[in-house]
């Protein structure tokens, strides 16, 4: 039986709460956008008092949550390029800067093994000068609910992990 479309984006929405910043879709495009998720962490080191830091290291991700029946590679397009569009402008590069990620995830009910292709095979990186101030990359995943699966590009590998996960919670949890 395929997962209802509804009750799993709840299931994702409440799944990204907890790390994320959640910002619904209210007028920021006309694309089938559900919502952005922005996470940000600092991490540091010091000596002895807060004002020796001895290092910092800050990573930043802004994840897209795009929804629909069915999406052509056309849709797909745009969307990844609306994702990476909307978070250039975010990324803030400094010596501490490690990296700043547009993650794009596609759910629907089905997708065809055109659009599969270019999910799998689009890629985005750019370096902050010569990675000494970070790099941003693009993440993508699409979660086919006929067929209980992800696909990912090579860089969002981790996600399919993730995706995994939900649906085996999903299979083990009575209805």
């Amino acid at each position: 039986m395929a997962l209802d479309r509804e009750s799993f984006l709840k299931v994702l929405e409440d799944s990204y709460s907890a790390y994320y910043n959640l910002n619904p879709n209210e007028g920021m495009t006309e694309l089938p956008l559900v919502l952005r998720a922005d996470y940000f962490s600092r991490n540091e080191m010091y000596f002895l008092m807060k004002q020796n830091t001895i290092w910092g290291n800050e990573t930043n991700e802004y994840l897209y949550l795009f929804s629909a029946e069915k999406f052509d590679p056309d849709t797909v397009n745009k969307c990844m390029d609306y994702a990476i569009a909307d978070m250039l402008p975010r990324v803030k590069p400094h010596k501490e800067h490690q990296y700043t990620n547009a993650k794009t995830v596609f759910v629907a009910d089905s997708f065809d093994d055109e659009t599969i292709k270019l999910i799998k095979k689009r890629k985005f990186t750019k370096n902050y000068k010569f990675s000494l101030y970070g790099y941003s990359s693009l993440l993508t995943a699409a979660v086919d609910l006929s067929r209980e699966k992800a696909f990912t590009n090579p860089a969002g590998q981790a996600q399919q992990d993730f995706f995994k996960k939900l649906f085996s919670l999903r299979k083990d949890s009575p209805d």
